[in-house]
């Protein structure tokens, strides 16, 4: 916004059907706009991004030192009529259980755990990824995770998940505020991979501040969750 450049910035949206394009529409958002990543909503014609056509956009992010955000979107059709339907008194998909009460989070972490698995964080091992909602349920799994995808346990993977996920993995609070995710997230992720975030209209701006407000850190460290993360991970001007 003219005059308010220091202000407001912005994520790219892009043409994903065709992964050349799309690269190149990030690169020109990033040149001409100063734009701070790109935000990818869940799957591309039921197709993950671990697939090789994606490769470009990969390529692309890790060259121009931009993170992709990965966030939920719509399950695949064949996916809803099989997990999401059938229920009573809902003729089609049940959005709260497809979508935001759990399938958006349990997908994107199964999205996340095949890029691992697929070897694309060691082929881009300078990209940076974000994903939000406390760590779509990775937290919670990591250990356990852990031992299944070590190193020649029959991924691409060269590097343990912790290890990965520490150089390469960010997460956003999102909508997740209370205190007990957050601990985990910490335990887990890192205090210097955790940025602040709100999830409206999933959640009100004053239940984030709330919970910012909570939080039993010192104030250096609610700081890098507040602000300092992101300001260092988006490239910001405060």
């Amino acid at each position: 916004m003219a005059g308010f450049e220091n202000r407001f910035t912005a994520f790219a949206h892009l043409p994903m059907t065709a992964p050349m394009a799309a690269a190149d529409e990030l690169e020109r958002t990033v040149k001409e706009y100063n734009f701070r990543g790109v935000m990818i909503r869940g799957l591309t014609q039921d197709r993950f991004l671990d697939q090789p056509e994606f490769a470009p956009i990969f390529e692309r992010a890790e060259k121009l030192a931009v993170p992709i955000y990965l966030h939920p979107g719509l399950p695949p059709k064949g996916i809803a009529d099989i997990y999401y339907s059938g229920l009573p008194n809902h003729s089609g998909m049940a959005e709260a259980l497809a979508c935001y009460g759990w399938g958006w989070h349990s997908e994107t972490a199964l999205h996340v755990l095949r890029l691992l698995y697929s070897g694309i964080f060691d082929r881009y091992p300078k990209l940076k990824l974000v994903i939000g909602h406390m760590g779509e349920m990775l937290p919670m799994m990591m250990a356990r995770s852990e031992r299944a995808f070590k190193p020649g346990n029959g991924g691409a993977n060269q590097r343990t998940l912790a290890d990965t996920f520490h150089q390469q993995v960010h997460i956003t609070t999102s909508g997740f505020f209370t205190q007990p995710p957050l601990r985990i997230a910490l335990d887990t992720f890192g205090i210097d991979n955790i940025m602040f975030s709100i999830d409206y209209p999933f959640s009100t701006n004053e239940m984030g501040i709330e919970f910012l407000n909570a939080i039993e850190l010192s104030d250096e460290h609610v700081a890098k969750i507040a602000h300092g993360n992101a300001d260092k991970l988006l490239k910001l001007r405060i």
